[in-house]
């Protein structure tokens, strides 16, 4: 009871001096963006995830003293969000969708053929710290399912053995590209990207809607269909 006491009462120890001032320019510039400082409570977590590799108990406090909040709002917000990572994150954060529609479509065995493979399960990271497995929520990408996510970009139309050789890629140190957009950068430079600073990647621009995404557009022009007229506002009415 008394270790579990400590560790609720006791601050934990803050980042060192020079690392903390760096993030501190950058969180500066950070809140610097919004009108309220707790605004900017969710691309200063990504800042120290960027530092960490994920978000421990020194980058809750960071993130609490830039704002002027508790550790505890920081810690309720930190844990209600699964792109934040509480525990160590390996250099490519790998996760497949397991969702009605990707398991469907190969979701689950293809989560299977990794697990196999890479001798870890979900939230684990492969000894070699490469590799995190995750299976995670829809990714707003059904009409390519399966699909798989690294470092949240995008793998579309996975095959168990197409996931195994890219996860071999990875731990091979490959040059890897996602169905679009740049090559992969690591986990931690991804969170500084979405931390609001500039993605330099070339091609990080690059890509766009596919056929798939396309095909009820498409459809719907050659069928002369029209989306319904707003409805008036009957507030005044």
């Amino acid at each position: 009871m008394t270790e579990i006491l400590l560790k609720l009462t006791t601050r934990p120890e803050p980042f060192p001096t020079y690392v903390r001032e760096r993030l501190e320019v950058d969180a500066k510039e950070i809140i610097g963006r919004y009108p309220h400082p707790r605004s900017a409570l969710l691309p200063l977590l990504h800042l120290v995830q960027a530092e960490e590799g994920h978000v421990n108990g020194t980058g809750i406090e960071f993130c609490a003293d830039q704002l002027g909040l508790t550790g505890a709002e920081v810690t309720a917000v930190a844990t209600f969000y699964s792109m934040y990572r509480r525990t160590p994150t390996g250099d490519y954060h790998v996760g497949v969708c397991t969702n009605t529609l990707c398991a469907v479509m190969g979701g689950d065995a293809i989560l299977a053929t990794l697990q196999r493979h890479l001798g870890i399960q979900h939230g684990e990271t492969t000894q070699d710290g490469s590799i995190t497995l995750e299976h995670i929520e829809c990714n707003a990408a059904c009409d390519f399912a399966p699909v798989v996510m690294v470092n949240w970009e995008f793998f579309d139309n996975q095959t168990p053995e197409s996931a195994q050789a890219l996860v071999d890629s990875l731990r091979a140190g490959a040059q890897v590209t996602p169905t679009r957009g740049a090559p992969l950068c690591t986990f931690k430079q991804t969170a500084r990207i979405l931390a609001g600073f500039p993605d330099e990647r070339p091609g990080a621009l690059d890509g766009a809607a596919g056929e798939a995404t396309l095909a009820g557009l498409r459809v719907a022009q050659e069928q002369n269909m029209n989306p319904p007229a707003p409805q008036p506002n009957m507030e005044g009415a």
